[in-house]
């Protein structure tokens, strides 16, 4: 009986690549390949000669069988076209047959494109939470954006570069204009990160064409400022909206900062200066 090893390739540059995964595909029986060109490549760098078939989106099914017939006689590697298999790719529907016909799998660690951009983003990377690539159709990818609007936990999504800025205009409307890092071309020559608030990697992908594939790394919802009450809320408020004014803001901007940095309503700050303006009208 053999085993299904999941092994990762490179994301870009060849010589991202293990020892033992350079070893599993030497040894294995079956190389399942989502394109077998572009895993050639890889494969001819390395004097690697083992047999190699397609398994895509487009064969699974059929491909499923004969897979697993190989498994019964020795070890199969799947590969994907870059990066770790079973994301974002039909590779875990193998992993489950594999799985229900008693077959060992094994993971081969290694490189990972959103893993990649996550540690380079410089955004918080304890918790985060993969999406995958947004929805096509602008009504569902909307829909999608303000299903996670609210997670604290650092966004990662992949995007295609004739759907970057469309995307982008939609997340920052649905998400605000949080900072976030676009990143391309990973481990390739013109590798790319591009960081900061939201309408600023879009204002720099309209002056420069999107090229290559995105991930896109976003801070998570932050945690909303602590509420202030009774009166404590209103002598800051008080202070701080004569600290604005003073500034040169308008009272209603000036209520919506102070409603923001005090975690009270805009309506209750711009009410508390209203009675403070005909206070002081009165006293004249």
């Amino acid at each position: 009986m053999g085993t299904l090893y999941l092994v990762a390739t490179p994301i870009g540059n060849l010589e991202d690549i293990t020892l033992r995964a350079l070893r599993i595909l030497r040894e294995a029986r079956l190389i399942a390949a989502e394109d077998t060109r572009h895993t050639r490549r890889l494969l001819d760098r390395y004097a690697i000669t083992t047999p190699v078939i397609s398994y895509h989106e487009h064969n699974k099914q059929a491909r499923q069988a004969e897979v697993l017939a190989v498994l019964a006689e020795g070890d199969v590697a799947l590969v994907s076209d870059a990066g770790t298999p079973a994301i974002n790719d039909p590779g875990y529907e193998l992993v489950q047959a594999a799985i229900a016909a008693g077959y060992p799998v094994s993971p081969v660690p290694g490189p990972s494109a959103p893993l990649a951009a996550l540690i380079a983003s410089g955004l918080p990377t304890a918790q985060w939470t993969y999406l995958g690539y947004l929805p096509a159709r602008p009504a569902e990818r909307r829909a999608f954006i303000a299903r996670y609007a609210g997670l604290p936990t650092t966004l990662l999504i992949l995007e295609t570069p004739h759907r970057l800025l469309a995307a982008l205009r939609d997340l920052e409307a649905g998400l605000g204009d949080r900072p976030m890092c676009a990143a391309r071309e990973i481990t390739k020559l013109h590798e790319e990160f591009v960081r900061g608030p939201i309408s600023a990697v879009r204002a720099h992908f309209e002056q420069h064409a999107p090229r290559g594939e995105f991930v896109l790394v976003i801070a998570g919802q932050a945690a909303p400022p602590p509420r202030a009450t009774g009166e404590e809320w209103q002598t800051r408020a008080r202070r701080r909206l004569g600290e604005l004014i003073a500034g040169g803001m308008s009272a209603s901007a000036a209520a919506r900062q102070v409603a923001r940095e005090l975690g009270v309503p805009r309506q209750a700050v711009y009410a508390l200066w209203l009675a403070q303006q005909a206070d002081a009208t009165h006293d004249l």
